[in-house]
């Protein structure tokens, strides 16, 4: 009789920590895919935009984001007017702080600084950007 309490109690044990194992099986990453399978990823991200959204600046002037999330400094794109920026990155360790300049022949217009961002897993990739007043 003891026998059978003790393989019942084995038994229950080991369908309990299966149970477990598959009930927590996705919460150790960000997986938002429901158990598909599919590879965890941290989405690009791209902050603390210099200058602000909509500041007034001066021809050839300086900007400088934080990118986050990115594949490495090859992957890192910026653009004016479908125009390729050159830019500098320092790495920060949990992001790029990435400088540039704007084209000194660009005046008088307003310009949307296009960035983006290769993540490792392509459907983490990100795009954006923010606008410029360029003066005289």
């Amino acid at each position: 009789m003891q026998n059978i309490k003790l393989l019942i109690a084995l038994c229950l044990v080991g369908f309990s920590s299966q149970g477990m194992t598959q009930s927590t099986g996705g919460h150790g990453g960000h997986n938002s895919g429901g158990g598909s399978g599919a590879a965890d990823c941290i989405k690009a991200k791209i902050s603390r935009y210099s200058p602000e959204h909509m500041s007034t600046v001066s021809p050839g002037s300086e900007f400088s984001f934080a990118a986050s999330g990115s594949n490495g400094p090859g992957h890192i794109h910026v653009s004016i007017k479908q125009q390729p920026i050159e830019v500098t990155l320092e790495d920060k360790e949990s992001f790029y702080l990435v400088k540039g300049k704007l084209p000194a022949d660009i005046k008088n217009t307003v310009v949307r600084i296009s960035v983006s961002l290769k993540s490792k897993v392509s459907r983490c990739d990100a795009e954006g950007g923010w606008l410029l007043k360029v003066s005289e």
